[in-house]
């Protein structure tokens, strides 16, 4: 169970290191750009848990390192939850099954246009872009479950 779990989050990094590697605008906030990020939005009445997002992109400069600037520039900023699988799927990742956490439902629905899930294939560096809402229009099944650790 433990190298499933590594082996997850190493392939998350992967994930990450492929989309800023795509210069499409993603990159890997620090612990203080992600904190900054969570305080600027909880000013805002918008929640967000440090875990639900891996990766940011801006439509804009926006120094993530000064709260003041973040705060003033929240309009720009989104933040992604990487889901991600080193399976060979389609293009499209049609019949790739993956988990959504409660904290990353909540965070979704808090934040709305400032918050997506980026699926990325780390075997063919395939992604794709999907808010909340069209993850469940895209769903063909959703199966709710508890994952308990003791």
């Amino acid at each position: 169970m433990a190298d499933e779990f590594i082996s997850g989050q190493s392939t998350a990094r992967r994930a990450a290191a492929i989309l800023v590697a795509k210069n499409t605008g993603f990159w890997i906030p620090t612990a203080r750009q992600k904190q900054n990020l969570a305080v600027a939005f909880a000013k805002r009445g918008m929640v967000v848990y440090g875990k639900a997002f891996d990766i940011v992109r801006t439509s804009g400069k926006v120094n993530l390192d000064d709260l003041t600037e973040v705060e003033q520039h929240l309009n720009k900023i989104t933040i992604f939850e990487i889901k991600s699988t080193r399976k060979k799927l389609k293009p499209d990742f049609s019949k790739y099954f993956f988990a959504l956490t409660a904290a990353e439902v909540l965070v979704a629905q808090s934040l709305k246009k400032n918050f997506k899930f980026v699926f990325v294939n780390t075997t063919t560096g395939d992604f794709l872009e999907l808010d909340l809402v069209g993850i469940f229009a895209k769903a063909r099944g959703i199966y709710p479950t508890w994952s308990i650790c003791f």
